[in-house]
């Protein structure tokens, strides 16, 4: 059976809660296909030590501010699922669960989504599925022979999981820091830390509200014409929270180069010297997860859809949201997305115009 509504958005995670908002907000009739089965998007899948990067008051979606967390001057992942949890209630947004998009099509003037549940037609579609469904691993040599454990970092959890092994965690970013933090402060694993370049870590005082105002700026600049500020990128890659700090602080993470190639029973560098390892945990990052879109034959380098804002250029009906700075400035994160939201909702409501 086919359905009809005005917009169809495809994930129920921050960026479509975000949306959703904003098109009640405009009197649209919409739905919200969500894969998942529980709320929360990706955030109740983080390990267990996670914690945001700024003060609840500076990760909140639009039209509520997030309560503070008791005793946490940085709220953990568990508290984000409950505010995203209570916003998704508290604005009655239209989501079904357990309802993966398969496709989305054109058809004439119209789009259609085929989905676990249905198939819907519909005016527009705004794709907010994110990235954690798309972990990237590299084509290092030796992956397949290693005879350990390989995991990326939407596999990992807690240091207990590692009590008494050799770990390698590879990655120079975020994810890679607190990874090896959280196992060398835990202290229960032999930890080496392998990063591509040396880690650049930003100033201590410098957490997210700082980092979505210098995204926020260099959309600006590069929309005005003016020289590209380089934007976060520029100051650093990892983001000094209190746990990366304590380890490093403490000499703990110290990160070695990346390696050549893995073995069966650990990992070789260019220079022939080598490490056991039971277990390697790749905080390689992610790519888009845009399979569902790929009837509409857009896709352009690196896997991502030319876009003019959040707008794909081949299909005027289609917006992406929440996929990182292509999509927006801070797009991906909780105080960044509802701006771009709002935008990608304004051009919408030009459609029914």
């Amino acid at each position: 059976m086919t359905q009809h509504t005005d917009v169809v958005v495809v994930g129920g995670g921050q960026a479509g809660l975000a949306a959703g908002y904003h098109l009640r907000r405009q009197g649209l009739d919409f739905v919200i296909l969500d894969a998942g089965a529980a709320p929360g998007g990706s955030w109740q899948h983080m390990w267990d030590s996670l914690h945001l990067f700024s003060p609840a008051e500076h990760s909140s979606l639009p039209g509520r501010l997030m309560p503070a967390q008791p005793g946490e001057s940085y709220p953990d992942a568990r508290h984000v699922v409950d505010y995203l949890t209570d916003y998704e209630k508290r604005y009655d947004l239209p989501v079904q669960r357990g309802t993966p998009v398969q496709a989305v099509r054109r058809d004439g003037e119209r789009l259609l989504v085929e989905a676990d549940s249905g198939t819907w037609r519909t005016q527009a579609v705004i794709s907010a599925t994110g990235t954690w469904s798309r972990p990237f691993l590299p084509a290092v040599p030796g992956r397949s022979v290693f005879a350990g454990r390989q995991l990326h970092t939407v596999n990992y959890r807690s240091p207990a999981d590692f009590a008494g092994q050799r770990v390698i965690v590879v990655g120079g970013g975020n994810s890679g820091a607190q990874i090896a933090a959280d196992l060398t402060l835990d202290g229960r694993a032999e930890v080496t830390w392998v990063t591509p370049r040396p880690p650049r870590f930003l100033p201590d005082d410098i957490d997210g509200r700082a980092l979505f105002d210098v995204a926020t700026a260099r959309r600006r600049a590069l929309d005005a014409g003016r020289d590209d500020t380089g934007g976060v990128a520029s100051l650093g890659d990892i983001v000094a929270v209190p746990p990366v700090r304590a380890a490093r602080d403490a000499g703990r993470l110290q990160a070695r180069p990346m390696f050549t190639h893995l073995t069966t029973d650990g990992v070789r560098w260019a220079d022939g010297s080598g490490i056991g390892a039971d277990a390697v945990i790749w905080c390689t990052g992610f790519r888009p997860a845009l399979p569902h879109l790929a009837p509409l034959d857009l896709r352009g380098p690196r896997g991502r859809i030319p876009t003019d804002g959040t707008r794909a250029l081949g299909e005027p009906r289609l917006h992406l949201l929440g996929y990182g700075d292509w999509t927006g400035p801070a797009s991906a994160t909780l105080i960044g997305v509802g701006r771009t939201a709002r935008d990608a909702v304004r051009e919408v409501v030009g459609l029914f115009t």
